[in-house]
Order: C-alpha cells, then sequence, then structure tokens
C-alpha cells in the first residue's frame, strides 16, 4: 500500500478466530514497548549516537543530500542530517525513487524497509540500524542511520561462516521473509556487530526467502531464539501489531503470524524452497 495510507489495522494471529484453544500470547508490558532502545546501535558504529539520540535526530533533523549511492536498485540518497548539537549521516530512500516491481504494490518498499526495522527490535534489537519514515529533500520516504563497516573484515568469509551474529540475522530474515538477503546487505561494524539494511523486499504474502544465510538451515532452535520469537509473537498482539497496521496489509501481517507461529511449531530453522532459487543473485 502507499506510504501514508493506513491500512485496516493489525491482523488477528492465523487461526485465532478459526481455533478458540489456540493459546493466547500474553500481553506486552509497557517496559518492553520501550525496551531496546539503547540497544539499537552502538555510538562507535554511528558516528556516536546511541540508539534514542539516533531515532530522534532522524524524527527531527534537517537532511541534506551529499551524494547518491549508485550501485543500489533504487534511488538511495547519502545526507548529512543536523538538530540541535547533534549530527551524523543517514541513508534516505524517497519513496519517488523506488523503481516498480512485478511482484510488491508499487510505493510500499519504504514501508516495508520501517516495519523490517520495528520487527528486529523485539527479536533482537540492534540487528537493523535505527529507521524512521519522514519527509525529505525529494518528499516521504526511509532515513536510516549510517553505520560504518570494518573494512578488516572479509565479508566472503563470514557470509560462509557459522558466526552467531549471522544466525540471528538468519532468523530474522525467515521472519520477515526477506527475498534478497545478499552479501552485501550486512554490514559488519567497528564495534563487532553485523547489522542487515535493504530491507525493501520483504513481507510477501507468499514464501518468497531468499538468502545466503543458509548455514542453520533444518537445525533446531536454541531456548533463546524460541524465547525471541515468542516475545515476537506476544507483541504482534499489542504494539508491533499496531505498528505494522500502518505499514502492512491486513494479509501481510496475517503472513507474519502464520511464519513465527510455523517456526515455533516446528522448533527449527525453515528449509530452501524447491521451487525457486533459494539464494539471490548475485549473491553480492
Amino acid at each position: 500500500m502507499p506510504l501514508g495510507t493506513p491500512s485496516s489495522g493489525a491482523a488477528p494471529g492465523p487461526g485465532r478466530d478459526e481455533d478458540p484453544t489456540r493459546d493466547r500470547p500474553r500481553a506486552v508490558t509497557r517496559d518492553e514497548a520501550e525496551a531496546g532502545l539503547s540497544a539499537l546501535v552502538e555510538p562507535v558504529d554511528s558516528g556516536g549516537l546511541d540508539g534514542p539520540a539516533a531515532m530522534e535526530l532522524l524524527r527531527t533533523g534537517e537532511l541534506e543530500i551529499a551524494g547518491r549511492l549508485v550501485n543500489a536498485s533504487n534511488a538511495t540518497l547519502y545526507c548529512e542530517i543536523t538538530g540541535g548539537q547533534a549530527s551524523a549521516r543517514c541513508v534516505y530512500k524517497p519513496v519517488r525513487g523506488e523503481r516498480a516491481l512485478w511482484d510488491f504494490p508499487d510505493g510500499t518498499l519504504a514501508a516495508r524497509e520501517l516495519a523490517a526495522f520495528e520487527v528486529s527490535r523485539w527479536i533482537q534489537p540492534g540487528l537493523v540500524p535505527p529507521t524512521v519514515l519522514r519527509d525529505g529533500p525529494f518528499g516521504p520516504g526511509m532515513a536510516q542511520i549510517w553505520v560504518d563497516t570494518d573494512e578488516t573484515v572479509d565479508l566472503a568469509v563470514l557470509v560462509r561462516s557459522d558466526d552467531p551474529r549471522l544466525r540471528a540475522m538468519a532468523l530474522f530474515d525467515a521472519v520477515v521473509n526477506n527475498a534478497d538477503r545478499k552479501g552485501g546487505h550486512l554490514i559488519p561494524a567497528p564495534s563487532g556487530r553485523v547489522y542487515g539494511i535493504d530491507h525493501g523486499v520483504t513481507f510477501h504474502r507468499e514464501n518468497k526467502l531468499r538468502t545466503v544465510l543458509w548455514t542453520w538451515r533444518g537445525q533446531r532452535l536454541s531456548a533463546e531464539e524460541t524465547a525471541n520469537l515468542r516475545r515476537v509473537e506476544s507483541a504482534l498482539d499489542g504494539p508491533l501489531g499496531l505498528t505494522l497496521g500502518e505499514l502492512l496489509t491486513r494479509g501481510e501481517i496475517t503472513a507474519v503470524w502464520a511464519r513465527v507461529a510455523g517456526l515455533l511449531e516446528s522448533g527449527r530453522f525453515p528449509l530452501p524452497s524447491d521451487d525457486w532459487p533459494p539464494v539471490p543473485w548475485p549473491p553480492f
């Protein structure tokens, strides 16, 4: 749906109306809803800003375009953002610069980027850099804090490893149905974190998971990973569901419920599909 057009609201969990015996997730507390803001980004990665400061600057700062990332499929602008005594760098992707896709509705990629960030806050804060929707020099779009890259990390080696930081990203991608997890969409940062970027082609109702992170395919979820999925399930019944209701369609939100429920039921990471190439091309 076009940016700024609310959906009909958060969808009920899959099967809840059909199966009244389904356990209802416990309510999310206010503290949980606000938790994790400080963990959204490490200051050493984002020009000295912590999570709350980065979010505030993204929402209210003044954007000045400094350049364009020419290798990106959609218009991706490198900006300086300032507000009060704070300043940082960010990426701004205006909706009007989005390339039309045959399988995703026009004008929805920026909203999907924010939706992915919102889910990441519940599954594990810090997987996706702070992200907002806002107006900019070329109209409404997505703004995301810029995180620096640790140039000493060999990304090709990292992607082929069983690094637990990538395991967390793989589970996140399964939840948001990421159709384009390339190696270049992973940012190893100076703090030691690995951030994920470029989440415009996510949340499709059909299974479209395409990723370079298949190391853990079919492996059992850990107790911590199961708890993280339970937290997402609970938040979908509260603040996360309400937030996604302004960004995705009702059917897309229901599909998130179904993916989380499926992961919890199987207790395992998903397997690649036999119906389409499971790795995006090019992989980097």
